[in-house]
Order: structure tokens, then C-alpha cells, then sequence
């Protein structure tokens, strides 16, 4: 296929009449996930009502988490840049409901659930996207032999620094979001209580390959995960163009598509077809294959280029400093320090029923939860605050 002849892809006619007949005769195929077996760590608070249904109630609290706000800053893969037209992490977690709802409507399962996972997924990613996380990561384990996961810390985020009750169903499809890790089947493995789903989530902290072990509990974690990667494959592409990385006539065109809408529009009405009144999500080989491909093209040209990470050599020894320094400074208690006044205080500004005070927490991981917290620019002024005196300094590209 030529690039100017741009396909989109429509379900077959065999598919779009079984719907049609379904919605007719109100027999849509009954897979979304029962909110009457929704499972909370207290099942006495946050009881369902026909206004807040318990995902409404679960997408509530996410939104008004107050790190909610912090996905306007934080880099989706171009951290060093001032152009508002390139996307942060905010957007991303709004492409990623999006395109997840419209897969999920067609298939009747449960949107509230779907929306709920999707963004709270990326609610505990540090600043400056996987490198940050990479950094934080290797900070955390040298101290404590412990690991950093951005979508694990997700989960403590919600479940911890802030222990808003979230459901079990949630916290599983937040904690299962891996994007970098596709399949062309997702099967669901049921999850029956939060015991078993404590022991996953330590298993991570010990052991970061444990994180690619972790399966959905639910079609709606299913169809949220693969979401991730559309939502990210061709808007990496647009950014690109637009931060002169790369154009897109440079990627080899394929069975999806080589431009955004094209590689939305195609995965969605292929997993649409292959997973209609199934009990998984699936795409047909050839989709996996050419999903794969376009992955692995935009690591090659993008995510790898020397333009794209150049300053993250200068990031990762003021991250290591930061850590350090915000470190002694908790271990000494000194009050005046930001790692009290702007993080412990603004965590107990919210009143909650915690098993122990927030800041009995083993102090690296105190300091983590700070570090991880951070908008890009944040980090920026509070390095400059710490260290005044330093030379090392980030250079954005502006729009001129």
C-alpha cells in the first residue's frame, strides 16, 4: 500500500450485522465484569448507589488525587522541550480512556471500569519519563536492594500515599498496564482477593521482572493494556515531526498504517473483529505482526535517538544527588527541609485513616514517593533550590 493511499479499515459486514442484531435484540454478549462482586479493602465504605456506581466512585477519587494535576508536566517522551504542542503525560492518559471506551463499547464491557484504569495508570511516573523511572529505580535498589516500578508506585499512590479505598479491579488493572510488553491474545486471570494481590505487587518490588508476570483480573484491564500502546505508537510519531526527531515518510508503511489516525483506527477494528462476544481481546497475526514492527521502528527512530536523550546524562546525576541530600536530610529531621514542608505535610494535609503515620514510611521510600511525585519543572527548581552553587543545568528547546 502506498503511503498516499491512506486505508482505514472497517469491520467486515458478517461482524457489524451480529451487532447490530444484538443491540436490536438486546443480546450483547454479557463479559463486562459484574460491579455487584466489586471488591474493596473496606467493602463497608464506598457501597455503590444507582447515582456513583463503585467505578464512578473509583474514577472520582483518581481525578481529584491531588497528583492528578501533575500529569500537565510530566514528559511522555520528550522531556527537554517548551512547545505545548508536543504531548505530556496528561493527554496521553485521556488518548489512552479514549481509545480503550471505544473498543470497550463495542465489545459491552464496563466503561467506568475501563476509565478508572486508564487514568490512573500512569499516576505514580516519575519526572522525565522512563529514564526517570530508570534512574529512580537504580537509586532505590542500591539503597535498600528494593525496585522501582512507575506502574507499581501507580498502585501506591492510590492505595497507599493517599489510601482512598480503590477497588481491587482497579488497582489490578493499573498494576497489569505493562505497555511495553504486547501480546497478541490477553486473557484475563481472575484475582480473588487483595492478599493474593499484595504478595503480586511485593513479588514486584523484590523482583522487577515480576512485573511482566502480572496479568488483568478483567476483559476491561485486557482491553485497557493494548489501549496503552495505541495510544502511544503513532502520537510518538506525531511529537516526533514536530521536535524535528524524525518525519513520518521515514517509517516503512505496513499492514496498520504508518500515521496516527491510521494506526488507531486500524488496531481498534481489528481487535473489535477478533474479539467480539469472546472471553479475551485479541488481533489477528498479521495486526500483531505490523503493531510489533511499528513498535520496534519507532524505538529505532525515536526513543534511541541522540536528540531525544542528550540531556538525560545531566538528569541522572542531580536525580542522585536530590536523593541523597533529601535523604539526610529526613534521616537528621530537619523540619526546614522541602522533603517535609512540601512533601510529608502536603501528603497529611489530606485526612486519612492510615495503619501508621506517613511518615513512620522507611525513609528511601519517603523520599521516592517524593522524587516520584515531581513534574519535570519541579524537579528543575527544586535542584536549583538544593543546589544553588551547581553547574549542572537543563538547556530546553524552545520554539525558535
Amino acid at each position: 500500500m502506498s503511503k498516499n493511499e491512506l486505508r482505514y479499515e472497517r469491520l467486515s459486514a458478517e461482524i457489524e450485522q451480529k451487532m447490530n442484531e444484538d443491540i436490536g435484540n438486546n443480546t450483547l454478549p454479557a463479559l463486562s465484569f459484574d460491579e455487584d462482586k466489586v471488591i474493596r479493602r473496606n467493602n463497608e465504605r464506598d457501597k455503590a448507589n444507582i447515582l456513583r456506581t463503585a467505578f464512578i466512585r473509583d474514577i472520582d477519587k483518581i481525578m481529584h488525587c491531588p497528583y492528578y494535576n501533575r500529569y500537565a508536566d510530566k514528559t511522555q517522551v520528550f522531556s527537554f522541550y517548551k512547545n505545548d504542542d508536543i504531548t505530556r503525560r496528561g493527554l496521553h492518559v485521556q488518548l489512552v480512556s479514549r481509545i480503550a471506551r471505544t473498543i470497550g463499547k463495542a465489545l459491552n464491557l464496563n466503561l467506568d471500569l475501563i476509565e478508572a484504569i486508564a487514568l490512573g495508570h500512569d499516576i505514580g511516573h516519575t519526572p522525565f519519563g522512563h529514564a526517570g523511572e530508570s534512574f529512580l529505580d537504580e537509586l532505590l535498589y542500591s539503597h535498600t536492594g528494593r525496585h522501582f516500578s512507575h506502574n507499581i508506585h501507580s498502585v501506591r499512590v492510590l492505595d497507599k500515599i493517599f489510601p482512598y479505598n480503590i477497588s481491587l479491579q482497579t488497582l489490578n488493572g493499573i498494576a497489569a498496564h505493562d505497555g511495553e510488553m504486547e501480546l497478541c491474545e490477553y486473557y484475563p486471570k481472575p484475582l480473588e482477593s487483595f492478599e493474593e494481590f499484595d504478595k503480586q505487587i511485593e513479588a514486584c518490588y523484590i523482583d522487577k521482572g515480576n512485573v511482566r508476570k502480572l496479568v488483568p483480573a478483567t476483559l476491561e484491564g485486557c482491553v485497557m493494556r493494548i489501549s496503552d500502546i495505541i495510544a502511544y505508537l503513532g502520537k510518538d510519531r506525531q511529537d516526533a515531526e514536530k521536535a524535528n526527531i524524525v518525519n513520518n515518510r521515514d517509517f516503512e508503511d505496513g499492514t496498520i498504517g504508518v500515521y496516527n489516525s491510521q494506526i488507531i483506527n486500524n488496531l481498534i477494528t481489528n481487535i473489535v473483529e477478533n474479539s467480539y462476544g469472546k472471553p479475551y481481546i485479541k488481533m489477528d497475526q498479521e495486526h500483531f505482526d505490523a503493531l510489533r514492527k511499528a513498535k520496534s521502528d519507532n524505538y529505532s527512530l525515536i526513543y534511541k535517538q541522540e536528540k531525544v536523550g542528550e540531556a538525560y546524562n545531566t538528569i541522572k546525576p542531580m536525580m542522585a544527588e536530590m536523593y541523597e541530600k533529601l535523604l539526610e536530610d529526613l534521616i537528621k529531621g530537619d523540619k526546614s527541609s522541602p522533603i517535609f514542608t512540601h512533601h510529608i505535610d502536603y501528603v497529611n494535609q489530606a485526612h486519612y485513616t492510615r495503619e501508621i503515620p506517613y511518615e513512620e514510611t522507611e525513609p528511601n521510600q519517603i523520599v521516592v514517593d517524593y522524587i516520584a511525585s515531581m513534574t519535570d519543572d519541579y524537579f528543575v527548581d527544586l535542584y536549583a533550590h538544593l543546589f544553588p552553587d551547581s553547574d549542572k543545568k537543563i538547556i530546553y528547546k524552545g520554539y525558535f
